[in-house]
């Protein structure tokens, strides 16, 4: 039965998520301690499981069409899970690329307090946990609510944005470390964004309503 593919489907998804949001926890913890080993784990241990999800889901998929053709609901939900599969292998290689400039400041002092970047790594997590379980429990609402918090890290990140352009003017050996820093800030906005398009696609699943770019209201 289609049900039962799908519920694997699912399974599978829901284990891609589990090692997306540790390998984001695990970058900031590394970065945070200076921590070079926990970093590379991330992008020599982590990573590769992370590629290999991303086949077994894809693969899983296709033969999912192949042998049953869906269509309406089924469909709509196939072509879901694999959008979130693009967009959980995106959020991982963001994880790695925080890794990497973790790597690079390790050794090196901070050029501030990292105190906002936990904080906007914090939210961009709840997001994607909030994004997945409005997939599994085909909850609209939290969906959409998800969408609504983007603007919050957006407005983190530019203000860590202003804060770095400080620090950099006023004394330019810290520019390298500051443009690290920047990457890292985006990286973590671009995850939120990762997990608004998957809200968005929800919405598409349940109410077959498209609503990127603001589309419902045109």
């Amino acid at each position: 039965m289609i049900e039962n593919k799908l519920s694997e489907l699912k399974q599978q998804i829901t284990k891609f998520t589990l090692l997306a949001e540790k390998m984001i926890e695990q970058s900031i913890d590394g970065l945070i301690k200076k921590d070079i080993k926990i970093l590379k784990e991330v992008i020599n241990a982590l990573e590769p499981k992370a590629n290999n999800l991303e086949i077994e889901i894809e693969e899983t998929s296709i033969e999912i069409i192949a042998q049953f053709a869906p269509k309406a609901f089924h469909l709509r939900t196939i072509v879901m899970i694999l959008k979130i599969n693009n967009d959980l292998e995106r959020i991982c290689d963001h994880a790695v690329n925080i890794c990497e400039s973790g790597i690079f400041l390790a050794e090196r002092p901070d050029v501030k307090p990292i105190i906002d970047i936990p904080i906007m790594a914090e939210k961009s997590i709840g997001m994607l946990k909030d994004s997945i379980d409005s997939y599994m429990n085909q909850d609209e609402k939290l969906a959409r609510t998800v969408c609504s918090r983007d603007e919050k890290v957006d407005g983190l990140r530019n203000q860590i944005t202003r804060e770095l352009l400080t620090y950099m003017i006023s004394d330019p050996t810290t520019i390298e470390r500051g443009l690290h820093l920047q990457r890292i800030a985006n990286n973590l906005e671009r995850i939120a964004d990762l997990s608004t398009n998957i809200c968005e696609d929800v919405v598409f699943m349940i109410e077959a309503k498209i609503i990127k770019h603001h589309a419902e209201s045109k």
